[in-house]
This record gives structure tokens, sequence and C-alpha cells, in this order.
């Protein structure tokens, strides 16, 4: 017989450790997860860690059906949490017992267990819901857009709670499974790989796999009537794009750009390391809007990025927020200059790998085109405020912090960033200053000084060096400057 002694201070902590949380320690979690920006935005209380979407979605009536499993852990003693959804639940279980749940504000669901959940417990949620997106309205707009033939799910920093319930914020990232039924002749596109389909009752089932941790605002979803095209990558990756069959006189020039996705993505590994996901692809759908998306391995394009002929650079932009952006997400949404500014920088690169005006001619053409009285200056793009969150000077102001990056601590020690923050923080969320403590880190320079003059002060900046003669425009730069990543719709 083997005979342990333990002595009386642990015994005391073990007896503590084995005495069951009572009902008085459980807690609601908090509607917010604590966005400065969006108060309402995610939930406190747990993590999700898997997506599985099981919907039927008819183009006709634009009626969304679906069954949403999440798999989760309590992060605190909860009694209650809350889901976002803007349309109607009719079921909820917690643990495959019937829960209680009440609407709470605009999109909040709020959920209370039959039990409370100790903290650290995996737990799962199954949610039964239906209703029509395009009605759903929350924060006084609609987020689905619908199409001739469909609807597509797209947008930013909103677009989850129209199609299903979430924790809905970046800081919150999870696997997912999106299963869709949709009728014969009409097909479904969904991040990821598509792992079958299958057709039965005049319904055609895409199941479709997103293997990485991934943003609820990066999930997205099309129905509709598509040209589709397939490919792999040198590396063995399946490249899916698509396009709607009416696209019009748009048609050829989104196929020349969106077709050199996997020539684009492999240019962009020389820069910022191994692509990081499993497939890569883009979507062209026939909506109106005119902005471009960066979900997750297969970016959204409105048609009117093409209206004036072919646009690679839209495509190296939404590309690039693959690494920055995607893989590595905002803490918060003031971080948006880590997403917008790279990928703008993104665009200057191609432009000098292509021969139509360097980033520094781009970075000195950007800056004379803004005068010390111009608005441009005010906006911080290290925390622009919700209202300019998605303002010009994010892209642009935000480039001319990286160029000014560049210029201080030279071309081996620059690129070594950009290549090594998104290995650094693959897969997980950062804000700025983890950006400004690696590029200190790997430059052995000081640069709070920099940052600070470029991000975060109000005043234009002394000017960089610029040539003496006119600053002239570059060839890329009217491409590149209506490149728009969100959503120009509120």
């Amino acid at each position: 017989m083997y005979r342990r002694l333990i002595a009386p201070g642990a015994l005391a902590a073990a007896l503590v450790l084995a005495i069951p949380a009572s009902a008085a320690d459980f807690e609601p979690g908090a509607p917010g997860i604590g966005d400065p920006y969006y108060p309402t935005y995610g939930n406190g209380g747990y993590d999700v860690s898997h997506y599985d979407l099981r919907l039927k979605y008819q183009p006709k009536t634009d009626l969304l059906e679906g069954t949403a499993t999440l798999l989760a852990t309590s992060t605190q003693d909860l009694s209650r949490f809350d889901l976002d959804l803007g349309l109607a639940a009719s079921e909820v279980r917690v643990n495959g017992r019937k829960a209680a749940f009440t609407r709470s504000g605009v999109q909040e669901l709020e959920v209370t267990p039959a039990a409370g959940l100790p903290k650290g417990t995996p737990f799962s949620v199954v949610v039964k819901y239906a209703g029509k997106p395009s009605d759903v309205k929350l924060w006084g707009f609609t987020s689905w857009q619908r199409t001739p033939d469909g609807g597509v799910a797209a947008n930013e920093p909103e677009a989850a709670a129209w199609w299903f319930p979430s924790n809905d914020h970046p800081r919150d990232k999870a696997t997912y499974d999106v299963s869709i039924a949709v009728p014969d002749g009409t097909q479904a596109i969904s991040n990821g790989t598509l792992q079958s389909q299958s057709s039965k009752l005049g319904w055609t089932r895409f199941n479709w796999r997103s293997a990485h941790p991934q943003a609820t605002y990066l999930a997205t979803l099309a129905v509709g009537k598509f040209d589709i095209t397939t490919d792999t990558t040198a590396d063995g990756l399946p490249v899916v794009n698509a396009y709607s069959k009416d696209l019009g006189a748009n048609e050829g020039a989104a196929k020349a750009s969106v077709e050199r996705t996997a020539e684009v993505a492999e240019w962009l590994e020389s820069i910022y390391g191994k692509y990081p996901f499993e497939a890569l692809g883009g979507y062209v759908p026939n909506v109106p809007s005119s902005f471009a998306l960066e979900t997750q391995t297969r970016p959204f394009y409105s048609p009117k990025q093409f209206a004036n002929g072919s646009n690679v650079s839209v495509v190296v932009h939404e590309l690039a927020h693959q690494w920055y952006g995607d893989s590595v997400s905002v803490k918060n949404w003031k971080d948006i200059w880590i997403n917008e500014g790279f990928a703008r920088y993104s665009q200057w690169l191609w432009s000098e790998k292509e021969g139509e005006g360097t980033a520094q001619e781009l970075a000195d053409y950007t800056y004379a085109q803004h005068p010390a009285d111009d608005a441009f200056w005010t906006v911080k793009p290290g925390d622009p405020g919700a209202e300019n969150q998605f303002d010009a000077a994010v892209y642009d102001r935000g480039a001319l912090a990286i160029q000014a990056l560049r210029n201080a601590v030279g071309e081996k020690k620059f690129f070594a960033v950009l290549k090594g923050w998104p290995k650094q923080h693959a897969y997980g969320n950062a804000e700025v200053a983890d950006f400004v403590r690696y590029a200190e880190k790997v430059s052995g320079k000081k640069l709070g000084g920099l940052f600070d003059t470029w991000l975060y002060q109000p005043v234009r900046p002394e000017a960089p060096a610029v040539a003496a003669a006119p600053v002239r425009e570059p060839r890329s730069f009217r491409q590149i400057a209506a490149t728009n990543s969100v959503h120009d719709a509120h």
C-alpha cells in the first residue's frame, strides 16, 4: 500500500478546489466583449472554438433557415450569456438541454442554460433560427446584400449577425463548417475548402470548411448562379474563384484581375512569408455596392471595383489582408491601421514591382496631395475613432507611416519586420503598440517618436524626403486610391 501524506495547507487548498461554485457565484456574461469603439459588439463570459452552420436558403424569397451549433468554453462562472443574432430564434439548447432565451437590444439573444456553467467548462449551444436577412436592420442598416439570383453576406465590421448566431468580434476567432442547401442550379460559396457537394429532392447542399481560426466578420456566404474556375497553387492549395453570370460589361475585367490571385499570393509570400491558410480565391457577385473585403481565403469584390478595367491592385490589397488582418487580427477595432495601412502599402509595393511608381514616389505624391490644413491630417490612423475607422487617412496616412519606418530602419530590417510580424502573431490578435514593440526589437531602434508622429498626432508631419522637382502622379496612383476594402453604405 502506498500512503501519500498531504500537508494541512495543501489539503485545505485541495478541498477548496473540490467545492463547486454556489449558485450565487454564477453571473451573466457581459453583453459586449469590451471594445471601446463598439461596446455592444461581441460578448463576455465564453470563448467559441468552432461554428457548425447547417443552413437552407431560398433565393426567391430570401428566407434563410438555420441550425447553428457552437462549441465554446466558459471563461467565468456563467449563469447566462449573450449571442449576437438579428434573425428570429425558435429554440436554444445548451449541452443538449433546452435553454430559456429572450431578445435584448438590437442584436442580443440572451440565453439562460438549465444549469450554470462553471469557469473552464466546455459546452455546446444549438440555436434553431430563421428569417429574411435583408429585412433585418441592426444599428439602422441592413448588411445582407441581395442579388438578382440570391444574396451575399460580406461587410465590416458587422456582418455575422445577419446570418448566424455568434460572439461577433475579431477577438473571438474560431474554425467553421458551413453547410448550405440551395435550389438545384444555384451555387453557394463560402470560406475555405469545399468538402463535398450533393443533390437531393431538388436541393443541392454545399459543405465548406475553414480549418484555421477565423473572425466572425470574415465568414462569408454567397448564393447565386456563378461561373466558377478552379486551380491549385504551386504548393497544392486549392484556388476557387466565382463570378456572377450577369456581371455584364465588368465581367472581363473582373476575371482578368481575380484570376491572378495565385500569382499575387505567391509574390506576397516573398514579402510576408508562407500563405497562412488552406485555400485561396475570390468572388465577384452582382451586387450594387462598390467595396471589396478580405473575407478569409476568399475575398469579396464588388463589380464596381472593375468598372474602369482590370484592377489587380485591389486583389493585392485583399490578399495582403490574409496576413495583416485575417491571420493577425485586430485586438480592438481601434487597431485597424494594422489591417488597412499594410494592405495599402502592399499596393504600393506591387506598383514598385510593376514599374508603375515606387513606394517612395507614391508616398511623396500622397503627402503632396494634402496641404497642412487638410482634414486628412486630423485623423489619427493609430486610433481614428469609430467615425473615422475607414477614413482614407487610415489607409494612406497609414501607408505613409510604413514608408517612414522603411526609411528609418533600412531595407533589410524593414522587410524582416514585415515578414516576421505575421509569424509572431499567427492566427491571433494584436494591437498597434504590439507592432511598435516588435519593430523596435527587430530593428534595434527606438521608434516610438516616429509612430507617434505619423499615427497619433492630428497635424501634418514634417515633410519626408521629397524630390525637388514637382511631384508627378505615379501611373498606379488613381487605381490604388480608388481601392476601398470596406462598405460605403453607412
